[in-house]
């Protein structure tokens, strides 16, 4: 707060940020402009008129940009994150949806086109997310939960690296090997159980070290020391969801969550929270505008008004009079 008071030193940072090297017009690339009275910057080259929030996240926006930093703030500085509810009640927002918003808005510029796969030894499992659903126990069973691919680098001689973690659509073959693909550079040692959808990876350029959990029982050894890297981001996740989010995450939104959770475990060690809010900001104004009605998961009003039930208010034990005969109330 005491950076940045009011829009204008935000909007001054923005502009930094977005153009490090001085006005590049985003249509035609020319590096010439002149600042107008309005605080818009006029195009030389094609005569465009650009504000530096226009093909932001924060495009058409009618949120003060100060109060837009204090979230952003919050987001990048809280060690477990913040929910909608937490930061409505903090910035006093008036609205719900807008705090829900703002977030994943947020959210959604925290993943970099192009960044870097994960190498050396990985870790690849999957696991559900989500609700507790009663009949389902487990393993890869299909149910109402999602299937979430996760990823581990694991350092010698001991520790954790990066994470990468992404919702697959079943257990096979053609879901968990090209997330193996996406995600982990060619080269690098993949360490997987004995499930048969990982087998022919090292076709992919992987050198696959396959543990199996049942010679693991046989050994008399504990199969989930088998993969304990992912077993720990995997269960870090979950209690994340549980204690910051309550638990409540749709399943249309969780990809975006468990995004936001990769950008804090990747970042765990970082010693300045300064410099995470200033990265969050930076991918911010370098991504294309999110709007509402995207983030919603039911986008289509309901044309049809919902069938009230026959004889709606009476119950058949009375008897209705005929509709042709007029009554009056006595």
């Amino acid at each position: 707060m005491a950076w940045f008071p009011t829009d204008a030193d935000c909007l001054d940072y923005l502009e930094w940020l977005r153009w490090p090297e001085g006005f590049v017009c985003p249509r035609c690339g020319h590096d010439v402009g002149w600042r107008l009275a309005d605080g818009r910057i006029w195009c030389a080259g094609c005569g465009r008129r650009w504000s530096v929030t226009a093909g932001t996240i924060f495009d058409r926006t009618r949120t003060p940009l100060t109060v837009w930093f204090t979230a952003c703030w919050l987001f990048a500085t809280q060690k477990d994150g913040v929910s909608a509810q937490s930061l409505q009640r903090a910035l006093d927002i008036g609205s719900y949806q807008t705090a829900w918003a703002m977030l994943h808005r947020l959210r959604a510029v925290l993943i970099r086109p192009g960044r870097e796969r994960l190498q050396g030894r990985v870790e690849v499992d999957e696991t559900f997310i989500g609700g507790e659903e009663p009949g389902l126990r487990g393993g890869r069973q299909r149910g109402k939960k999602s299937l979430v691919g996760v990823a581990v680098e694991v350092r010698e001689p001991k520790g954790l690296g990066r994470c990468r973690m992404a919702i697959v659509p079943d257990a096979s073959a053609a879901s968990l090997q090209p997330f193996i693909a996406a995600n982990v550079e060619p080269g690098a040692t993949v360490i997987t159980d004995g499930w048969w959808s990982y087998s022919g990876i090292q076709d992919l350029g992987y050198v696959h070290d396959r543990r199996s959990q049942r010679a693991a029982r046989r050994r008399g050894e504990d199969p989930h020391e088998l993969l304990p890297a992912v077993h720990r981001v995997a269960s870090l996740a979950k209690r994340w969801l549980l204690g910051t989010h309550q638990g409540s995450v749709e399943a249309t939104h969780l990809q975006a969550y468990l995004d936001e959770f990769v950008f804090r475990f990747n970042r765990r060690t970082s010693r300045s929270r300064g410099l995470v809010f200033h990265r969050v900001l930076e991918l911010s104004v370098c991504h294309e505008p999110v709007r509402y009605k995207d983030l919603i998961v039911d986008q289509q009003p309901k044309r049809n008004p919902p069938a009230g039930r026959a004889g709606w208010g009476h119950p058949p034990s009375l008897g209705r009079p005929p509709a042709n005969r007029p009554w009056r109330l006595a």
